[in-house]
């Protein structure tokens, strides 16, 4: 059966977020707005601080890579430097280095991925809003590699580079998750923390392999050896949601992207596993908030 997460990243419309560099030196700070995407910094030469709301200030050296998460932050020389909006610094289109500074002795490269629109969540909900990626991380120096090759195609324009950036933003998604994995406590609840689990990740597979089956818990249960009841409380306990309740968000989301494509109600209702139009615009509608026609 195929990885779900290959199948996850392939539904959600995974696209790359332009690759950056920061050259600075002297006092300086930067602050950057939230958005739905990860974003990642690789520090490749000397130090800084990564300041986040309601955090205290992580101090950053040379060989750190952080993942952030749909959240507002700064990057500074100093925790108490005021700082200025990175966002204005990187506005312009080709606009890709920015140098503060004569004697730039702090050099960072950032980029990242984001997903197609009412989509990002099921990624993002299940990541934490900051990691740090250790130097040591087998995934710290694929990260940093990857970056300065997203940052290299940004800059060089070359025939295909969009195509080149949108799988090197699938490779950062891949990376990221690995080291999530690698470093989360067993008890973090998210879809993805689950796939460290033989168990569920084979209940996530059934599930996402034949997402049109009308699956019971009793049916998933038989599958994995496992009773009814301990499935549920386990799955629930890693997941953070029941198994069937996952099964509706992930055919819901996977109908948003069906929808946009241009796909029919009636047929897409079909595939996600519903008889009745009617019953899959009342699940869409309390998963999703919205109506399929309104997709």
């Amino acid at each position: 059966m195929n990885d779900p997460f290959t199948e996850v990243l392939a539904a959600l419309g995974t696209r790359s977020v332009r690759g950056t560099s920061l050259e600075a030196g002297g006092d300086w700070a930067l602050s950057f707005d939230g958005r739905e995407r990860l974003k990642f910094v690789a520090v490749m030469k000397g130090q800084c601080w990564l300041i986040l709301p309601d955090c205290p200030p992580e101090a950053l050296s040379e060989g750190d890579v952080i993942l952030l998460s749909d959240t507002r932050y700064t990057v500074a020389s100093a925790p108490e430097v005021e700082p200025s909006d990175g966002m204005a610094l990187y506005a312009s289109p080709g606009h890709n280095t920015v140098r503060l500074g004569a004697d730039c002795d702090t050099v960072l490269i950032g980029g990242g991925s984001g997903f197609a629109s009412g989509c990002g969540s099921f990624v993002l909900d299940a990541l934490p809003r900051f990691l740090r990626i250790p130097p040591h991380s087998p995934s710290a120096g694929s990260i940093a590699t990857t970056l300065a090759a997203l940052k290299d195609e940004a800059d060089a324009g070359r025939l295909g580079g969009g195509l080149v950036a949108e799988r090197l933003a699938d490779i950062l998604v891949v990376e990221a998750v690995r080291a999530h994995v690698a470093s989360q406590p067993e008890d973090n609840a998210s879809w993805i923390s689950a796939l460290a689990d033989p168990r569920l990740a084979r209940v996530i597979r059934l599930m996402h392999g034949d997402i049109s089956r009308r699956w019971t818990i009793e049916a998933l249960a038989r599958e994995v050896g496992m009773s009814r009841s301990a499935l549920t409380l386990r799955f629930s306990q890693r997941v953070g949601r029941p198994p069937l309740d996952y099964l509706t968000r992930w055919r819901m989301i996977w109908a948003q992207r069906q929808l946009a494509q241009g796909r029919s109600v009636a047929e897409v209702a079909i595939d996600v596993g519903y008889t009745s139009q009617s019953a899959f615009a009342h699940a869409f509608k309390r998963t999703t908030g919205g109506t399929p026609r309104s997709r």
